[in-house]
């Protein structure tokens, strides 16, 4: 499964040109994709008119949609926010830890355009779609 992150989903609705956005845009209705809630949070957030709130919200509920964080995932992400600090590498924003590591535990590649998930990839085994 393919999880795509708000930073992808931020370009793809503001028609932002990225490569990212180009991969997400040939996925949709092919590959099977889905976002955590933590990212529909995201992205949700960001819509000023209802309209647009409403419309998306509605989209992105056909998709699957998983509960990221629980006990043992916080456990978990925090246990990989500290491996990474002890390489020198600090994650800025706790919710990419916890999509992270939430894709890592599942065996889900993450498709982003943030760079704070590089360490993740580099270090720490996730598969960037």
């Amino acid at each position: 499964m393919i999880i795509v992150d708000s930073s992808v989903w931020i370009d793809f609705f503001n028609g932002t040109d990225s490569a990212e956005a180009d991969r997400l845009y040939s996925l949709l209705g092919v590959d099977p994709i889905a976002v955590g809630d933590l990212i529909l949070t995201e992205v949700l957030q960001g819509f000023h008119a209802d309209q647009d709130f409403d419309r998306v919200r509605s989209g992105l509920l056909t998709l699957t949609v998983y509960p990221m964080l629980g006990v043992d995932a916080a456990v978990r992400a925090a246990e990989n926010y500290r491996t990474l600090r002890k390489q020198g590498v600090t994650v800025r924003k706790t919710a990419d830890v916890i999509i992270a590591s939430f894709c890592i535990e599942h065996g889900h590649s993450l498709l982003f355009s943030d760079r704070d998930f590089l360490p993740f990839v580099e270090r720490l085994g996730l598969e960037r779609a």
